[in-house]
């Protein structure tokens, strides 16, 4: 895989961990988690009124029907726009 390597200090327990996994395992950790947290901080912003939820789903880079599936999981009633219906009936 092409790519750039990257140098982190980590947690000792944490490079214990990864030392047993294959780079490629490693790559989807990071790209999984990444993924994670994006939603989480959009989410956020949604919530304190930082974003809109189209612009939420935007920031963190899925449509607005993955971010409403995320949403419920945690907990969050968004509200329904035209796109957002669209996008689920669609």
């Amino acid at each position: 895989m092409p790519g750039k390597s990257l140098t982190l200090t980590l947690p000792i327990a944490l490079v214990k961990e990864f030392e047993t996994l294959h780079q490629d395992l490693l790559v989807e950790l990071l790209q999984r988690g990444l993924q994670e947290v994006k939603i989480d901080r959009a989410l956020d912003l949604y919530i304190h009124g930082g974003l809109s939820f189209g612009a939420a789903a935007e920031r963190a880079g899925v449509s607005q029907s993955e971010l409403s599936r995320r949403a419920y999981a945690r907990g969050i009633e968004p509200s329904f726009s035209a796109t957002m219906l669209a996008e689920e009936l669609g």
